[in-house]
C-alpha cells in the first residue's frame, strides 16, 4: 500500500506511469525527433528517434484509447494500428511536400510533430474493440458456428 491507501502499482524505482505521462511522452516524441536531427552525421542518435517517431508517433497519438483503463483488446488494437496510421500520415505529408517542392527533414517532421502534439492532447479515436468491450463474443448464436 502507498501513502494514499491504494495498492502500490509503481514500476521499477517507484515510478508510476499513467495515461497522462504516456500522452505527454507521445506528444513530445516528435519534438525530440526534430531535436535529434541536429546531431551531426549519420549517427544512430540521429536516425533512430526519427525512425521510431515516424513509425509510431502520429498513429500512437491518434489511436491511443480514451482516458481510463482500456481493455486488453483495445490496447492491442491501438498498438497494431499505430504503425500503419503513422506511415499513412507520413506518406501524405511527404507527398504534399514533394508536390510543392519543399521537402526536407525539418519540413517533414514539423507538421507530424504538430499533429502528434495536438492529437495526444485530445481523446483517442474510438476503436472498434473498445466499443464492443474489447472481446468479440464467441458462441451464443454468432456467425462463426456458435449456437445450435
Amino acid at each position: 500500500m502507498n501513502s494514499t491507501g491504494s495498492p502500490n502499482s509503481a514500476g521499477p524505482g517507484g515510478l508510476r506511469v499513467t495515461g497522462t505521462h504516456l500522452r505527454v511522452l507521445i506528444g513530445a516524441s516528435g519534438w525530440l525527433a526534430l531535436a535529434a536531427t541536429a546531431v551531426p552525421g549519420p549517427s544512430p542518435l540521429r536516425w533512430i528517434p526519427v525512425l521510431l517517431f515516424t513509425l509510431f508517433g502520429p498513429g500512437g497519438a491518434a489511436l491511443y484509447p480514451r482516458p481510463g483503463r482500456p481493455a486488453a483488446g483495445a490496447r492491442l488494437e491501438a498498438v497494431a494500428l499505430a504503425a500503419p496510421v503513422s506511415l499513412s500520415l507520413g506518406v501524405l505529408t511527404a507527398t504534399s511536400l514533394f508536390l510543392v517542392e519543399g521537402f526536407s527533414t525539418v519540413s517533414f517532421l514539423v507538421p507530424l510533430a504538430v499533429f502528434t502534439t495536438v492529437a495526444a492532447a485530445l481523446p483517442g479515436l474510438p476503436l472498434p474493440a473498445a466499443r464492443r468491450g474489447a472481446v468479440g463474443r464467441v458462441g451464443r448464436g454468432s456467425a462463426h458456428g456458435g449456437g445450435a
